[in-house]
């Protein structure tokens, strides 16, 4: 064998041990793996605590329901047993979204009590279905005018001490468009003037973050008249919650058949308050 043919035997002979040592690399049980994980694939942010809602007709029990509408009492049975079925919420989706309804007259008055409870999903994989609840629920909040905690401040701080002057967000939502009657209800409170001073001053803040409800929780009460030259008082109670990624809204209204002083804006704010706790714990939060 001459010296050039021997120099190529050895140079074919190197190659083929570099390609032998390459192989045996690649069909190892890490080096797939390893290749893949280099890529730098984003794991998905994960899904809420809740797949399914509750069944918001059945979420009341018959007791609280005839507390919270006393004209359900004065019903013949037929009726009063069809008006504590509550009326289901209209709604495309009931994975995503359901409701219920009740309503009860008395010779001086009218109330109403609804829930609705919203299961928020995210589409972005990034973002979790809990944060993207509590933007929801945020928007929610400010579309009330109630101001957002200011970071490293308790929730429940800086504001209860009365309903707002209508500094916050008024957009999107219907309750907002009440905050006009709220203020001038805010006014009166302040002035004692309405049904007294002692017994306005009484009444709980109108607006406020609510503490130990759920994860996120907010009320909301406004005073209004049904109509124009109406001599009747209309007050609505709202507590709007979150847990992990549902947001129920519990509402509470009460309106007067004469002119007469407005309903009683801590019996309804603490009813309120009182199935939502309830509904919390249904949630199992």
């Amino acid at each position: 064998m001459t010296g050039r043919t021997a120099a190529a035997v050895g140079g074919l002979t190197a190659l083929a041990a570099l390609a032998t040592g390459c192989t045996g690399e690649g069909t190892g049980t890490t080096g797939p793996v390893n290749s893949k994980a280099g890529t730098g694939t984003a794991a998905s942010a994960p899904p809420g605590k809740y797949r399914n809602l509750l069944e918001p007709c059945g979420s009341v029990g018959r007791s609280t329901l005839k507390d919270l509408l006393p004209g359900l009492t004065e019903l013949p049975e037929e009726q009063q047993a069809k008006a504590l079925r509550g009326t289901p919420m209209s709604t495309y989706d009931t994975d995503r979204r359901v409701g219920c309804s009740w309503e009860a007259k008395a010779p001086d008055s009218s109330r109403t009590f609804s829930l609705d409870f919203e299961r928020v999903v995210s589409y972005a994989s990034a973002v979790s279905d809990d944060d993207r609840a509590q933007k929801v629920f945020e928007g929610k909040q400010l579309a009330a005018g109630v101001p957002l905690a200011e970071p490293g401040t308790s929730e429940g701080t800086g504001t209860g001490t009365g309903a707002p002057s209508g500094t916050g967000p008024q957009t999107a939502s219907p309750p907002s468009a009440t905050s006009s009657a709220s203020a001038s209800t805010s006014a009166s409170a302040s002035t004692g003037t309405g049904t007294g001073g002692e017994q306005e001053a009484e009444e709980p803040p109108g607006r406020r973050v609510l503490d130990e409800l759920g994860d996120a929780a907010f009320l909301d009460d406004v005073t209004s008249t049904p109509g124009a030259g109406s001599t009747a008082q209309r007050r609505t109670v709202s507590v709007v919650f979150r847990t992990s990624n549902v947001i129920v809204t519990v509402v509470y209204v009460e309106q007067s058949g004469v002119a007469a002083e407005p309903p009683d804006g801590k019996e309804l704010q603490d009813k309120a308050q009182s199935v939502a706790r309830s509904l919390v714990r249904k949630f199992g939060s």
